[in-house]
C-alpha cells in the first residue's frame, strides 16, 4: 500500500461503500506517513514516557485488523501477530522490527479484513467478538476500524514530524 493508492472517500455512496472508501484512504494514510522512512527512522519513539513509534502503529493496526475481521468473522482463537496471549500493547515494541517484516504482516491482515467485508451479505452479518463476548455486526467492525485508523493517523502525524525534524518549526 502507497500513497499512490490513497483515494479520497467518495461524496455520495452506499453506507457500505462509503465505509470502504473511508477505510482504505485510512489504511493509505498511514502507509503515506511511513514513506520514504528507513526502519531506524520508522523505529524512532516519542518523548518518553512513551514508546510509540510509527513501525509500532503499523504493527498495532496489524493486530487490530486482525482482532477485529479474523478473529470476529473466521476464527475466535486465531491467535495475535505478535503475542501469544490477547496483547495488543506487544505490538508497539518495534525495537527489533523491520519495515519489511511489519508491512508484510500489516498488507495481509488489510487484505484478509478486505477479503472478509467483500465476501460478507451484508453490513448486518454477525460475528463473534471473543473479548466481549458478544455478537457484533460488519458494520460496528468496519466503523470501530476506521476509529482506529482516525486516532491512530493522529500519532503518526506526530511521529512522522519528529522523525522530519520539523516539530515546533
Amino acid at each position: 500500500m502507497t500513497s499512490e493508492s490513497r483515494i479520497g472517500p467518495p461524496s455520495f455512496g452506499s453506507e457500505r461503500d462509503t465505509l470502504r472508501a473511508f477505510l482504505d484512504y485510512h489504511r493509505a494514510t498511514l502507509a503515506m506517513k511511513c514513506e520514504g522512512l528507513t526502519d531506524e527512522e520508522l523505529r524512532q519513539q516519542s518523548m518518553p514516557p512513551s514508546t510509540l513509534s510509527l513501525l509500532g502503529l503499523v504493527r498495532h493496526m496489524a493486530e487490530v485488523e486482525r482482532a477485529w475481521f479474523r478473529r470476529v468473522f473466521e476464527d475466535n482463537a486465531a491467535p495475535m501477530v505478535w503475542s501469544d496471549k490477547i496483547d495488543f500493547q506487544a505490538a508497539y515494541d518495534a525495537s527489533a522490527s523491520t519495515r519489511d517484516e511489519a508491512f508484510t504482516a500489516w498488507n495481509a491482515e488489510v487484505e484478509n479484513s478486505r477479503r472478509v467485508e467483500r465476501e460478507a451479505a451484508s453490513l448486518d452479518q454477525a460475528g463473534h467478538q471473543p473479548r466481549w463476548g458478544e455478537e457484533v455486526s460488519l458494520r460496528m467492525v468496519m466503523v470501530h476500524v476506521l476509529l482506529e485508523y482516525g486516532r491512530h493517523n493522529g500519532h503518526a502525524d506526530l511521529l512522522r514530524e519528529g522523525v522530519d525534524g520539523t516539530v515546533g518549526a
